[in-house]
């Protein structure tokens, strides 16, 4: 298929624009039989001269409706010919006109005796209606050949009766036929000519000056010529059909209208770089109303009889124009009459004493444990909202009611509003993954979260540090207004908290740092010029409350180093990027550079903390021990000295987003902390990983060899661990130690990347350490996303199998068990990773940002909360073995090592 371009209508905001050519036609001497009778006539100003003094009014219309003021030519004195050669701006933009959109164009004859249509001095000399889309719904452009039909003025209905081509249901005769006339070769000619010359005024053509003037002339010879046989027939015609009715030479005066010539006006409308194309704005569909009727019982009136304008068009069936639906805006955007009454009743101040001392009976009870077991993604429906606002009190024992209670709040009713506030100080103290509900994107009330934010406050800096990519996501639905210098009305608690902690932790100074530089940097039009300033605001309060501790000086000197070297070497990765050596000689240039005194990376003055990891003091790097990767984006492999005299390799690469990489390893770390909480300790690999800005990055560098390495060295995955880790004493030769981390960390993984949707599995982005730990890598799809069809819920392949020993190994056992309680141990925290998931739904994350209302469903979907723990291991038990039997991804894996040795 060939490439094209074309724009939208919608993304024009341009008025709409037609340039006022010339009028070309004959008209016949009126005969003085006619002036006997018509004595107006003589004074109109077109019967007084041929270049008589006319004026040309456009006007926008639409659905039989005008859309804008006529605008009006100017005055202008014509000598040889009718020649206006104006353009004309119509007060309205392209972006916002309709697809039905057309132009009535009228013409205005000078005639101080009045006439039929007379608007004052001025009667119509002729109109014509052109529509602005053309029947592919892309806008007209060029020059436009319009027919004027004499003695009318425009009009802009659907269907028109001053159209700008004849159509040919009003060219047929009394049997309802299409006359045929044959054109002759002088007219064949001169509409092969004029397609060749719209085609040169598009640009489709060259132009050849020489010989584009010799056949401009020929061409108005031509067309002159054609126009005065065209008006000889036409004349000829109404004569004759005059006689044929029995008309009289005394009582012609009704043959005059008829017999007043051809005219045709040239107009242009404006040239763009490509077709535009109609396009509308899709609204949202209107919300269903909350009335939870039954459709049997719904009884549909008929539709009303109503009748169409005049110049509507309803199309081919006559009644399809005869239904209008109205949407009623009661239904769903406002309240419910009867449910707001009840609601009001229901919680109605004067009940408010009596249900302080409510209790509920066992029903109740239950229907209430029922709703506490909802979900963080399940909303409340009106009768569940009503009963946990009249056991309110009753529930300030149960931390798990407080979202649910914040939900059922009508937050709209003030003293409503003023009850639930003035309850949340005495609520028993929620569990975090529900304070970070509270800082979703559902809640909007200040003070519900700014209780969530002192709920934040209890945990220490370890817990707040794997949150904090979250929380600085939940800054955009903060209602702060940033003003244009950059300073806010009012300062957001969450913000306030996290400067606050960030300043007094430097490790969590420095990720707050990172983030917040990330997204000040993003200028995607999905982030917004408005959430840029208010990421920049915190940025400088934060380094505001920086500098009033007793170390802000000295470590915002270190913030400022680590900026400085990101520069240095975001620039070397470009340039050697963008060279065109080869990668021997990019490794050279690589070294050189790092080399480079002016570059000052061999030896730092004062060691300097690794913004991938704070906790690391570097003191240079080793520009010998640096490589650059084989891939597209030829990712750099440096290799820094740190204090303690080991070496801390780290793969900087530009050109690539690592914002969902980082997303996925914090979640990793994360649920490697809850299964220890667990005391299951499954040996992950949550490598650091940094974005410094949405195309910049670095991660911690594993010394290991992907699987197909290492079954190409060693033919198995077994012999692999056999060769680093002998040991004759164990059964299959491995040392116990290396079998069991490999055994477990495989497991772990299976879990994490099942639950995270993780895709593109391939055996060259599973890795495998000397010592046994096994990790994924390249996390660039998410959340069910694959670009391979029949992609696995997770990679378990055959090779991986049988570095157990196999399937009939007491350590495959021991996998599948690892698997179940890591699957029940991460269920029971759900709702945690849930909320994070939501806390990120604006973040500007590649698979997030397909469909952020659909990603927190996505990994709530592979939970399976609605199974119970014994179903739930079953289920994935059925899964596991659908992975080991499955044979679509070894194909995959064999096609994939296939284009991989092919590009090498």
């Amino acid at each position: 298929m060939d490439s094209f371009s074309f724009a939208s209508s919608s993304d024009v905001d341009l008025p709409v624009y037609v340039k006022i050519d010339a009028l070309h036609g004959y008209q016949t001497p009126i005969p003085a039989s006619v002036l006997l009778k018509r004595p107006d006539l003589k004074h109109r100003g077109s019967n007084l001269s041929p270049h008589s003094e006319l004026y040309v009014t456009a006007q926008i219309w639409a659905d039989s409706k005008p859309l804008t003021v006529p605008v009006q030519t100017t005055y202008k004195v014509f000598k040889t010919s009718r020649t206006w050669s104006e353009w004309l701006t119509i007060p309205i933009s392209y972006a916002s006109v309709p697809l039905s959109s057309q132009l009535a164009i009228t013409i205005w004859d000078l005639s101080p005796a009045g006439g039929e249509d007379a608007h004052f001095h001025a009667i119509p000399f002729g109109g014509t209606t052109i529509p602005l889309f053309d029947k592919d719904n892309t806008l007209q452009k060029g020059t436009q050949k319009c027919l004027i039909h004499r003695n009318k003025a425009a009009d802009g209905f659907s269907d028109s009766t001053t159209p700008h081509i004849l159509p040919l249901s009003r060219r047929r005769d009394e049997d309802g036929k299409v006359p045929e006339q044959p054109l002759d070769a002088r007219e064949q000619e001169l509409e092969r000519v004029e397609a060749l010359i719209k085609k040169r005024e598009m640009g489709e053509i060259p132009e050849n000056r020489w010989l584009d003037q010799f056949v401009f002339r020929q061409f108005e010879k031509l067309e002159s010529g054609l126009r005065k046989d065209a008006h000889r027939r036409h004349r000829a015609t109404v004569h004759n059909s005059a006689h044929v009715n029995g008309a009289t030479a005394n009582g012609s005066v009704h043959t005059y209208e008829e017999d007043e010539g051809i005219f045709h006006l040239y107009i242009e409308f404006p040239r763009f770089d490509h077709p535009i194309v109609f396009t509308d704005k899709e609204y949202p569909a209107p919300p269903i109303s909350t009335m939870q009727a039954s459709h049997s019982e719904v009884r549909l009136r008929p539709p009303p009889e109503v009748s169409p304008g005049p110049g509507i068009d309803s199309g081919d069936d006559p009644a399809a124009g005869r239904l209008i639906r109205i949407y009623d805006p009661e239904v769903g955007i406002r309240d419910n009459p009867a449910e707001s009454k009840h609601r009001r009743l229901v919680r109605s101040h004067r009940t408010g004493v009596l249900d302080r001392d409510l209790k509920p009976n066992a029903k109740i009870r239950d229907e209430l444990n029922t709703i506490m077991s909802y979900g963080p993604t399940q909303d409340l429906n009106p009768e569940e909202k009503d009963l946990v606002w009249k056991f309110r009190h009753h529930l300030t024992r149960d931390k798990r009611a407080l979202t649910k209670f914040v939900k059922s709040v009508s937050w709209s009713d003030p003293s409503e509003a003023r009850q639930a506030v003035q309850m949340l100080p005495r609520w028993t103290e929620i569990d975090v993954d529900d304070a970070l509900e509270l800082l979703g994107p559902t809640f909007d009330n200040p003070a519900v979260r700014a209780y969530a934010v002192d709920r934040l406050r209890k945990a220490d800096d370890e817990e707040l540090l794997l949150y904090l990519l979250q929380l600085v996501q939940a800054l955009k639905f903060e209602k702060v207004a940033v003003a244009e210098d950059g300073s806010s009305a009012d300062d957001s608690s969450l913000a306030l908290f996290l400067v606050t902690r960030a300043a007094d932790n430097f490790l969590l100074g420095n990720f707050l740092h990172w983030y917040l530089m990330v997204e000040c940097s993003d200028n995607s039009p999905q982030q917004g010029d408005v959430h840029r300033k208010l990421f920049a605001k915190v940025e400088y309060d934060f380094m505001t409350e920086l500098m009033k501790r007793p170390e802000g000086p000295q470590n915002r000197k270190t913030l400022r180093r680590q900026g400085e070297l990101i520069t240095i070497l975001s620039k070397i990765s470009k340039d050697v990027r963008h060279s065109r050596d080869d990668r021997p000689r990019k490794i050279e240039k690589l070294k050189r550079y790092l080399a480079d005194p002016k570059n000052e990376l061999v030896q730092f003055d004062s060691p300097l903390p690794l913004p991938l990891d704070p906790t690391v003091l570097i003191t240079g790097c080793l520009p010998e021990q640096s490589n650059v990767f084989k891939s597209s984006l030829f990712p750099l492999l440096i290799t820094f000295k740190t204090s303690t005299g080991s070496n801390y390799p780290v793969i900087f690469k530009t050109g690539d987003d690592l914002r969902q990489d980082q997303l996925v390893i914090q979640i990793i770390t994360l649920m490697d902390r809850l299964l220890r909480k667990e005391n299951l300790d499954l040996k992950l690999t949550p490598y650091r990983i940094l974005a410094t800005s949405p195309i910049a990055g670095g991660v911690q560098f594993i010394p290991s060899s992907s699987v197909t390495a290492a079954c190409q060295k060693h033919k198995t995955l077994l012999n692999y661990l056999r060769h680093h880790n002998p040991d004759s004493s164990e059964p299959l030769g491995v040392r116990k130690q290396a079998m069991e981390t490999y055994v477990k960390s495989v497991a772990g993984y299976c879990v994490i990347t099942f639950l995270l949707g993780v895709g593109d599995r391939h055996s060259e982005n599973l890795l495998l350490t000397p010592d046994g730990h096994f990790f994924h890598a390249d996390f660039g799809y998410i959340l069910g996303r694959d670009p391979k069809p029949f992609a696995p819920l997770f990679k378990l392949g055959r090779e991986m199998v049988e570095g157990m020993g196999g399937l009939s190994s007491p350590h495959w056992v021991e996998f599948k068990q690892y698997c179940f309680t890591a699957y029940t141990a991460l269920r029971k925290n759900a709702n945690l990773i849930l909320n994070l998931f939501a806390l990120m739904g604006r973040a500007n994350i590649p698979d997030i940002r397909l469909e952020p209302d659909k990603a927190v469903l996505k990994v709530l979907e592979r939970f399976h909360l609605e199974l119970s723990e014994e179903e739930a291991i079953r289920y994935f038990e059925g899964v596991t073995n659908d992975m080991v039997g499955a044979v679509m991804p070894v194909v995959i894996d064999k096609l994939h090592g296939f284009v991989q040795g092919w590009r090498a």
